[in-house]
This record gives structure tokens, C-alpha cells and sequence, in this order.
């Protein structure tokens, strides 16, 4: 067999669209932390300390939210279900959802108590109805984000309070912030309603960017003295969909512009663009002692990328495979991975797979088929 071989595919349609896939290009924020990515492609558009451990304050409530949305949807529990305020929950301090001392409230009224009111009471009221207690439930938390790859993040509490142990790190709250959208899209919707009314109080959503005409679709502020001001935010323009982590800012204000500001930024300096469509066949590879001289290198996936605008012209497309590809060659096998290269962004590829099976050659054409590759090479 011969030595790997880079094929170089399909120029003259990448001339003219582009593609990068992790742009990691800087923009300065005066955020002590700050993540951003773009979802359907993975790339990150921001990076600043966004694997610090740090005090997520009231972000921290999107641990909570999951825990409680994953006992809806798997049936264990439902909104209409109540659960019981005791003296700890209506006496805690900070954000409130105002509930009741001795009342019963359901478990509907109390997400959304958490997600639109901040309300620490009513994360209270859940930790203790679904685990007995707050520190249990915590615990519990803590466990879970490990399950779902949250390698960082320690939960001391089910509210965000100022804790020494209790830490996030900007790209584990982007993490689970994705996993909310993802795996629960009717609940999340919650995150998009801009006001909730309980005990004759009427409060808004404390999210600054679902004010503005930037696309925003939820998720959760945090504020401590320890922790600054952050916000964790998605927003959709077009189909297109990224996800925002910011923490330590100086104020309400400075939370509201400068989210804005890596907003537009976003969707101002970058592209997502796609090169190959599901089932396109991006090139054919040759063959080695096959029933078929060369198989078709097929995208299993929308092959997206997303672009800095002004990197168009300066991009590099490679299709990458080690050819000629030894027989037998089941269809749908991952054999070869399209790379592309942007100046100062790191290389990004994605798996091409086959298009077709290619059986392997019985003795007598395998020979023949060696013969003929020592005397002419693969093309002979």
C-alpha cells in the first residue's frame, strides 16, 4: 500500500463560500470570564478564562431547573404536582419568589419562580420536596453534572449563594445551557417568558437581552458580591444559534451593554457556511484489492463551518484519507476526514464516510490487482 495521501477537493465551490470551524479570535471585554459558541458547529468565538472555577451566583439555577426538568420529562413528576414551603424556604434571603409560609405550591409555579423571579425560595422548596433536603439535593447535583461531563462544577447549594465550594467554570454553564435547549425545548421555553406574577407580585425577567431586538431566547443572570455580574444567554438570528457565558462585569448596566455588544459581534464577524449537504460526495478514494477501483467519500452530516467574514479568500480545503483504501469497505464507514484551515484559527475537520461497499477481490483478482499496482500504480 501506498504512503497517506491528501487530496485536495472541490476548489472552485470553496473560492466562493469558505469555512473555519474554531475562530478563537479575540475581541476584548472587560468580563473576568467570558465563553462563547456557536452550536451547530462547535466553534468558539470567545474564550477568556472560560475554564476557571468561579462563583456562578444565580446561574448556578440552571443546574437546579435540570434536575427538576429531567423528572418531568421522564414522567416521575409532573408540573401540576405541589410541594410544601417550609419556615428555611420562606425565610431565605435574596431574589424571592414570595411564597408562603406552610402553603403548597406547584411545581410550574415554582420553576418558573426560578427562572423568570430568580426566586431562592422557591429553589428551597424544590430541593427539599424532591430530596429532602437542600444539602441532599445539592448533592445530587453535583453527581449528575458529573454524569453529563461537568467536570468542574461543585454545588454547595440549590440557589447560587455565595459558597467557597460552590464553583462553575463559563464553558460548563454554556455546557448545560445547551443541554437544557437540547434535550428539553418544551420547558425551556420558560426562559423566554418575560414575567411571572406570584402572591400578587409581579416580577420580570431579570434577563436583559429578551428586551432587546437581538434574538434572544433565555436562560439565567447571576449576581453576588463575590461573583460580579453575569449572564448566561442564548440567541437565535436567522436559524443560527449562540450560546453566551459572561461573568464578573461591574454592574446591571455594564451586564446589559456588553452582552449586547459580543452579540452583534457574533453574528457581525462571523458565518456559518455550509460546503457539503448530507449524501453529497465530496470525492472518491482509490481502492486497494476492491471489487471497485475507487469508492465515493460521502458526508454523513451537513458539513458546516463557521467563517470570520474576512477570512473567505484565506482558507485551505483539504479531503485527508491514507489511500488507497484497503477492501473490504462497508458503506457508512468513517475512511477519510475533510479538513479546512483558516490563518490563526486551528485546524477543523469532520469524518467523510463511505458511499458504497466495495467488496474485497477473491486470490486470482488480487493478484492481478497487485500486479498491475506494482507495474502502473493505483491508476493502472
Amino acid at each position: 500500500m501506498t504512503a497517506p495521501r491528501t487530496v485536495i477537493a472541490a476548489l472552485a465551490i470553496l473560492a466562493l463560500t469558505g469555512a473555519a470551524a474554531s475562530p478563537a479570535r479575540a475581541i476584548d471585554t472587560p468580563a473576568k470570564q467570558a465563553f462563547m459558541i456557536d452550536v451547530a458547529t462547535g466553534a468558539i468565538l470567545l474564550d477568556k478564562q472560560a475554564d476557571v472555577a468561579m462563583p456562578p451566583a444565580s446561574m448556578s439555577k440552571l443546574m437546579t431547573a435540570y434536575m427538576v426538568f429531567e423528572r418531568l420529562k421522564k414522567g416521575t413528576l409532573k408540573m401540576q404536582d405541589k410541594l410544601a414551603v417550609s419556615e428555611r424556604a420562606w425565610r431565605t434571603g435574596g431574589s424571592k419568589m414570595f411564597v408562603v409560609l406552610n402553603s403548597e405550591v406547584s411545581i410550574g409555579d415554582l420553576l418558573r419562580g426560578v427562572i423568570i423571579q430568580s426566586g431562592n425560595d422557591a429553589c428551597i422548596v424544590l430541593a427539599e420536596g424532591l430530596a429532602g433536603s437542600e444539602e441532599a439535593f445539592s448533592q445530587q447535583m453535583t453527581r449528575r453534572a458529573r454524569e453529563i461531563g461537568l467536570t468542574r462544577s461543585v454545588f454547595k447549594n440549590s440557589t447560587g449563594w455565595p459558597d467557597d465550594g460552590h464553583v462553575m467554570t463559563a464553558r460548563e454553564i454554556a455546557l448545560l445551557s445547551q443541554r437544557l435547549i437540547d434535550e428539553f425545548p418544551d420547558y425551556y421555553k420558560i426562559y423566554a417568558e418575560k414575567e411571572f406574577t406570584w402572591n400578587n407580585i409581579k416580577q420580570g425577567n431579570r434577563n436583559p437581552l429578551l428586551y432587546q431586538n437581538v434574538g434572544a431566547d433565555g436562560l439565567k443572570t447571576g449576581h453576588t458580591e463575590a461573583s460580579g455580574y453575569g449572564l448566561a444567554a442564548s440567541v437565535v438570528r436567522d436559524g443560527r444559534r449562540v450560546i453566551l457565558v459572561v461573568n464578573g462585569l461591574s454592574s446591571m448596566k455594564a451586564r446589559w451593554e456588553e452582552t449586547a455588544r459580543l452579540v452583534n459581534w457574533a453574528y457581525r464577524d462571523f458565518e456559518n457556511v455550509t460546503l457539503f449537504r448530507k449524501g453529497d460526495t465530496v470525492e472518491k478514494a482509490d481502492v486497494w484489492l476492491g471489487a471497485e477501483r475507487a469508492v465515493p467519500l460521502v458526508a454523513d452530516r451537513d458539513i458546516v463551518f463557521t467563517l470570520p467574514r474576512a477570512a473567505r479568500d484565506k482558507m485551505k480545503v483539504a479531503v485527508v484519507y491514507s489511500g488507497p483504501i484497503q477492501a473490504p469497505i462497508a458503506k457508512g464507514a468513517a475512511v477519510a476526514q475533510i479538513r479546512v484551515e483558516v490563518p490563526g484559527n486551528a485546524p477543523a475537520s469532520l469524518p467523510l464516510v463511505a458511499g458504497a461497499e466495495v467488496q474485497k477481490l477473491g486470490p486470482i483478482g488480487r493478484i492481478g490487482s497487485a500486479v498491475r499496482h506494482l507495474l502502473w500504480g493505483a491508476s493502472g
